[in-house]
């Protein structure tokens, strides 16, 4: 019962972060959280590798500190979620990090759909690092993979995992939208740890 499961579904410089606590065949959500992966103060670091609209950025040194900002950006973020006190007294499973997509950036040719592959691997990057220093392993799950994963781990159809993440969501109050949903699966998931 003192262990905790973190879910969060990555976007483009910020994440969805739930947590959800119990045993795996009934588990409760401990919070919903945003974790910011970019500095607000600085409106590029949510898209570091575009230069304006459909252009890539190509100065490496603007880039590079650019993505040094988003890597503080994220140890600071997950330092504050681990931090929370509805987190208090529970040790983390493990984390389940819901992506887009897990596509290798150079292999597309199109440059402006490459900035966001490539903003999509630094997201997701720098949270799993940011969780490995705090001992936290973290499993990557691409969005449409996850109901056929869960259903297969948690086995359970997808029909019954959705009423119960939905129910989940109900019982905490609040906005409980799709990203909500992946997060909070991913997080039930990563009880089974």
């Amino acid at each position: 019962m003192n262990q905790v499961g973190l879910g969060f579904r990555v976007k483009s410089g910020y994440a969805i972060a739930v947590a959800v606590h119990g045993p795996t065949s009934a588990p409760t959500v401990a919070a919903r959280l945003v974790v910011e992966l970019s500095d607000p103060a600085v409106p590029a670091t949510r898209q570091p590798y575009h230069d304006g609209f459909y252009k890539q950025q190509d100065d490496r040194r603007k880039l590079s500190r650019l993505v040094a900002l988003v890597k503080r950006c994220a140890t600071r973020s997950v330092d504050a979620l681990l931090a929370d006190p509805r987190l208090a007294g529970l040790r983390c499973r493990g984390a389940g990090v819901v992506v887009g997509s897990v596509i290798d950036p150079q292999r597309v040719g199109n440059l402006h759909i490459r900035a966001h592959a490539s903003e999509g691997r630094l997201f997701r990057t720098v949270l799993v690092e940011a969780l490995a220093a705090h001992g936290i392993a973290s499993d990557v799950i691409v969005d449409k993979t996850l109901a056929k994963t869960a259903a297969k781990d948690l086995r359970r159809t997808d029909a019954a995992i959705a009423r119960a993440v939905a129910a989940l969501g109900k019982a905490y109050g609040g906005t409980w939208r799709a990203e909500e949903k992946a997060a909070c699966t991913a997080a039930w998931l990563a009880l089974l740890r």
